[in-house]
């Protein structure tokens, strides 16, 4: 696959393609043109004379400081090294990738006065798998994430580091210099150029999402099997109950839940028993009101993903008139804000999962299953550790779900004396969904162990897919195994599409 960048911009599905799946990239004659056009005016600016912030000037609290023109290459390069001051572990492969791929979008956008040679060079180090070394600290989403991107121009430099595919740290000009790539050499605006935006916490934003939305959808799956190993009812998900409180969330993950306990021979068998609850605990009746409002939630990031897709967020912008005006596009507020709100839907939508694990676990709670679904309990403790895990990562996750975004630091003498920390809500919001994939993993688990449980009675079709995905390294309930590589290729089922796509070839698409 190619994805051809555009003056008009790129889709969420392009940054997944190059980000996960290594689609080659490539610049549009358009996009070229857009460039071209752009530089020149920068150009003109530079004959002129005249100040302009990021050509003429220095940066930050340091705007008024007027730079000789025989020196403004030297600042651009100055410009990268000194904020390429980043620390930590390096940033996920996926993550430099489209954070490289968004800058090419931005500056695609023929509004940042560059040569095209800047944003081809970055294409050049998509498409020869060179992944700059980009340190996990260093953002305050203030001008954008001005660290990270700092990290991946000081690449194009020839200098600074890159990822090894065994995840050492290599030199950049080795890195260059095996690819047959050579050292750009910066022109006037164009460090700025590269390192002002959002499009380390947008890239991270966007993997966030294509997560999370298969990770609620799973919820949904993982609810109704442990619902149906518990005897529970599907009354409470008839659609006429969810069209009187129209939250579409909400009616989504309701329809899904009513159509994965259809023909089961275990929801069957108590369908019209007089002993059974009238109401069952909330974690199970309402888990559509908490899916619903995560997916909702969802919905409401996906689109303020998809504005930062199509904004422009360089400073200074260099407008068709001539003009080069200063912005404030880079601040990455609508950013922290959704990821934050983000976190705390997946958040609660893991602890809701938490909570119906611990019911299957519990003998005066599950409905005749045995103790922590160990069926010699006592010499055996079944899942009883697992839930224990469950309950710490619930524990982290809300830790993690109180907002970066909130937490102001002021930077640059007080010349960036607000910031978004769009970077660390956009990081820490990855890894709640990591989290959240655990959590349904041991929900899966014991869902499907109680419905094992629950044998001779046949499972719905969602319960035989997920019975026949686990037991090949599951098994049977029986005596106590090493439970810690169950529960990681359960993650994997979880976080894989193989599952889901076996229960929708059985009742249809999930919503």
């Amino acid at each position: 696959m190619t994805v051809s960048v555009e003056p008009t911009g790129i889709t969420p599905a392009d940054v997944l393609a190059v980000a996960r799946h290594d689609a080659r990239v490539e610049l549009s004659e358009a996009t070229y043109a857009a460039m071209a056009r752009s530089r020149a005016i920068v150009d003109t600016i530079e004959a002129s004379g005249r100040p302009v912030y990021g050509v003429s000037t220095g940066f930050g609290a340091l705007a008024n400081t007027s730079i000789a023109p025989e020196r403004r290459a030297e600042l651009q390069h100055a410009l990268i090294r000194s904020h390429a001051a980043g620390i930590g572990a390096p940033m996920p492969r996926e993550v430099v990738r489209a954070m490289m791929l968004l800058r090419v979008r931005s500056l695609a956008l023929g509004l940042s006065g560059v040569r095209p040679v800047l944003a081809q060079g970055l294409v050049d180090l998509l498409n020869n798998d060179i992944t700059p070394w980009v340190p996990e600290h260093g953002s305050l989403g203030a001008s954008g994430d001005l660290a990270p991107l700092a990290h991946c121009a000081l690449v194009l430099l020839g200098e600074g580091w890159v990822l090894g595919k065994d995840g050492s740290r290599l030199a950049a000009a080795d890195a260059l210099h095996g690819s047959g790539l050579q050292p750009l050499a910066l022109a006037a605006k164009e460090g700025l150029a590269l390192i002002n935006g959002t499009d380390g916490m947008l890239g991270m934003l966007l993997l966030a999402i294509e997560d999370a939305r298969h990770l609620f959808t799973m919820a949904d799956v993982t609810a109704a099997l442990a619902i149906e190993a518990m005897l529970g009812s599907e009354r409470p998900f008839l659609p006429e109950l969810h069209a009187i409180r129209p939250h579409p969330g909400q009616s989504d993950s309701a329809a899904n839940i009513h159509r994965l306990l259809q023909d089961s021979a275990i929801m069957d068998s108590h369908r019209d028993d007089l002993a059974h609850a009238v109401q069952d605990a909330y974690s199970m009746r309402c888990a559509p009101q908490v899916a619903g409002a995560a997916r909702d939630t969802l919905e409401f990031v996906r689109t303020t993903a998809g504005r930062e897709l199509r904004s422009v967020v360089d400073n200074p912008v260099v407008l068709p008139d001539g003009r080069v005006e200063s912005t404030g596009n880079f601040h990455g507020a609508p950013l922290g804000f959704a990821a934050d709100f983000l976190a705390i839907a997946a958040a609660e939508v893991g602890a809701i999962a938490e909570r119906r694990v611990d019911r299957l676990l519990d003998v005066t709670r599950n409905r005749t299953l045995p103790p922590f679904l160990a069926p010699d309990a006592g010499v055996n403790s079944g899942l009883m550790i697992a839930q224990y895990t469950a309950a710490g990562i619930v524990a982290e996750n809300r830790r993690l779900a109180a907002p970066a975004s909130v937490d102001s630091l002021p930077t640059s003498g007080m010349q960036e004396d607000h910031v978004s920390m769009g970077w660390a809500a956009t990081k820490k919001l990855r890894t709640v969904l990591d989290n959240l994939t655990s959590l349904l993993a041991v929900e899966l688990l014991a869902a499907t162990r109680g419905l094992q449980l629950r044998a001779p009675l046949i499972p719905s079709p969602a319960g035989r897919a997920a019975v026949a995905a686990l037991e090949g390294f599951a098994g049977e309930p029986g005596p106590d195994v090493f439970l810690a590589p169950v529960i990681e290729q359960t993650r994997a089922v979880v976080a894989g599409r193989a599952l889901r796509a076996g229960i929708e070839d059985a009742i249809g698409p999930l919503l």
